[in-house]
């Protein structure tokens, strides 16, 4: 099982690599690694076993921010209560996006950063991913609101980006007025 020690700290230099294409068939690794992730993010939206076992709520996590620089990630949604829409996307690329920017509202939070931080975020209000699953079938995913914003943070990863860097440092509310909070 995946530990909060396990997944890399903000100041880790690893997390700003850009990762790598995956070669299909998937190394038993990944698969491993792919279902611990799956473990984590399930369990950690679930109360008692993020109190159980100390798990930091988190809905998305990139394979780069266990250390491992290979273009995959996984989303967990919960949809409603104790009922889960996982999602593994592997070499996902974003082919299409609405005109719409959105932001999260109380800030986006990321596994890897361990402090508040204020100020937005834009992404896209809705979106598209190509990517694969994890027999190497291409997949095709249509995504909104919280969901296109977990796709987006997850992507961000895999190019070595924090959502951090998306914040004016002089300005952390710049153009809010132009954005749907959610």
């Amino acid at each position: 099982m995946i530990r909060m020690k396990d997944i890399l700290d903000e100041k880790d230099k690893r997390l700003r690599q850009v990762s790598k294409d995956v070669v299909f068939p998937l190394t038993k690794e990944d698969k491993e690694t792919i279902e611990k992730m799956i473990e984590y993010l399930t369990n950690s939206q679930i109360e008692e076993m993020a109190k159980k076992y100390n798990l930091r709520p988190g809905m998305g996590l990139a394979a780069i921010q266990l250390g491992i620089p290979k273009r995959y990630f996984v989303v967990v949604n919960e949809y409603d209560e104790g009922q889960f829409e996982t999602y593994v996307m592997i070499n996902p690329r974003m082919i299409s996006n609405s005109v719409e920017k959105i932001y999260v509202d109380q800030g986006e939070g990321c596994l890897s950063v361990n402090r508040e931080v204020q100020g937005i975020i834009p992404r896209y209000a809705r979106v598209t991913f190509e990517a694969y699953d994890i027999d190497g079938k291409k997949i095709n995913v249509r995504a909104r609101e919280e969901l296109a914003i977990a796709f987006q943070h997850e992507l961000d990863h895999l190019n070595g980006m924090m959502f951090t860097d998306h914040i004016d440092p002089k300005n952390p509310f710049k153009d809010q007025e132009k954005m749907r909070a959610i």
